[in-house]
């Protein structure tokens, strides 16, 4: 297997870990069918319908498919799109970017370093002090308070 260096936050240190790499038929197992969707098939989920907005405690979001670190609540802002939007990753380690063509436009899709799941995007519209939104898709994380790492 294949390793990768991402930032767990519960250790509060990069690890090195194993990539997590399964077939479709074993992700359609896993996942409920629109997390496959979103994550597999680089779905995007209808804004305004996920429920991360009413998250107000401290907390860790999650890649719903490898349990990856991706984004603290702290780095969460309203950005008026429908999406949960953050102006940083947890680490740079954690996601990874690569050109989306889709749309007839070049945009920048965000993947999970670990697993490759679909995220969203990220563009240079966000607050500072990165001035940077990722644009992401509520079904495609999980969150755990921070109190319970």
């Amino acid at each position: 297997m294949t390793t990768v260096q991402i930032y767990d936050a519960k250790q509060n240190r990069v690890v090195q870990v194993e990539r997590v790499e399964k077939t479709d038929a074993e992700w359609k197992e896993l996942l409920t069918e629109k997390q496959y969707e979103i994550t597999a098939e680089k779905g995007t989920e209808v804004p305004g319908t996920c429920t991360f907005d009413q998250i107000n405690e401290p907390c860790i979001f999650r890649c719903v498919r490898c349990d990856t670190d991706l984004f603290r609540r702290s780095t969460k802002f309203n950005s008026g799109t429908g999406w949960p939007s953050y102006y940083e990753p947890i680490s740079p380690l954690n996601v990874a970017e690569q050109p989306d063509r889709s749309l007839g436009r070049v945009r920048t899709e965000i993947i999970c370093a670990r697993c490759g799941s679909h995220l969203g995007h990220v563009f240079d519209d966000g607050p500072p002090p990165t001035g940077k939104r990722y644009c992401i898709n509520g079904i495609a994380l999980k969150f755990e308070p921070e109190d319970k790492l």
